[in-house]
């Protein structure tokens, strides 16, 4: 995988815009990936509720969960299904609306400066290999068109948002990610 030349969009992915974005502060390059995990209604997969959500036309009337959830303005930067499916939401450089209340190394308000990666899944679910395939692709990527990012500067959202964040989970398995990263943590 790699990004066009502009750096807005990852090559051979599905690209759906989500208008759940805005400019970066001025000056502000993305320096940090955060690793969510997703499943809408909670514990299912498919179904394609996640781009419903990201693309602000989820239905509240098609599961009582969505009621809970009607208004929600959130998106990511890229979402990877359990069968490896990406998709684009949002261009990395602009802030997508991922991470909320948060702080990485004392820095607030971490979608100013950060990439988010939703995986189809949950906190009590193994992910799949094609998943962390998918994962490392995209952070490669992002790493050479994306100087700024540091090789170890990927985390999971239960990181930067401990206490309120869970995700990706405790099945999440980080040193299979930083093998396929060729990282050693």
């Amino acid at each position: 995988m790699w990004f066009d030349e502009s750096g807005d969009y990852l090559q051979g992915v599905e690209v759906c815009l989500s208008s759940n974005c805005d400019d970066r502060p001025d000056g502000v390059q993305p320096n940090l990936i955060v690793v969510h995990g997703i499943s809408l209604p909670p514990n299912q997969f498919g179904g394609g509720y996640v781009h419903q959500l990201f693309l602000n036309q989820l239905d509240p009337d098609e599961d009582p969960y969505f009621k809970k959830i009607e208004g929600l303005r959130v998106s990511a930067h890229f979402f990877v299904q359990r069968g490896g499916e990406v998709t684009q939401f949002v261009s990395p450089k602009k802030r997508a609306w991922h991470a909320g209340i948060s702080s990485y190394q004392g820095q607030e308000r971490c979608n100013d400066f950060s990439i988010g990666i939703e995986l189809e899944g949950t906190d009590d679910t193994p992910y799949t290999a094609i998943q962390y395939q998918q994962l490392a692709q995209i952070i490669l990527a992002l790493q050479k068109s994306y100087p700024n990012i540091p090789k170890a500067a990927v985390v999971g959202h239960s990181d930067i948002a401990p206490g309120r964040k869970t995700d990706p989970g405790r099945y999440f398995n980080w040193p299979a990610l930083w093998r396929l990263i060729n990282l050693t943590n």
